[in-house]
């Protein structure tokens, strides 16, 4: 399931912002991919604006169940589904956050039910408009830094 959220700021503002978010909430980007810089080294023209974050909660912590680790060890497939990927995006004239719910993912790999799960769609100003917030494999993100 698709979730999305969107933003009166740029992608670039967004981008900032949110990694911003996902470190204040123990998290980390590994990776960030610019698919503007991606296709044109393939001399591939693309006018979309697009960064896809990558993002990861390795370290244990006892309120996040399941971690990327514990996750990892008691099923290595769901390394197909990790880490987390937030995508960015202008569409309508709005700054679009889009990912794949995590308990959507997960739920293929027939794991313990537990707290995985994302919230709907929101505003993505600054303000937490969506009650559950975002969610990264079970933990909110603190929206408010956004």
């Amino acid at each position: 399931m698709l979730v999305k959220w969107s933003s009166d700021k740029t992608v670039s503002e967004t981008a900032v912002a949110l990694q911003a978010a996902v470190q204040a909430n123990h998290f980390g980007v590994m990776q960030v991919h610019n698919l503007q810089e991606a296709m044109a080294k393939k001399a591939v023209e693309f006018v979309r604006e697009c960064l896809i974050l990558e993002d990861c909660q390795p370290q244990v912590l006892e309120d996040c169940q399941p971690q990327a680790k514990r996750v990892l060890e008691q099923n290595m497939r769901v390394s197909t589904a990790l880490p987390c990927r937030i995508s960015i995006y202008q569409e309508g004239g709005k700054t679009i956050l889009a990912a794949l719910k995590p308990t959507t993912l997960l739920a293929m790999f027939n794991l313990p039910q537990n707290s995985t799960g994302s919230a709907g769609t929101g505003r993505y100003d600054g303000q937490n408009h969506d009650k559950g917030g975002i969610r990264l494999i079970g933990r909110p993100v603190n929206t408010d830094l956004i």
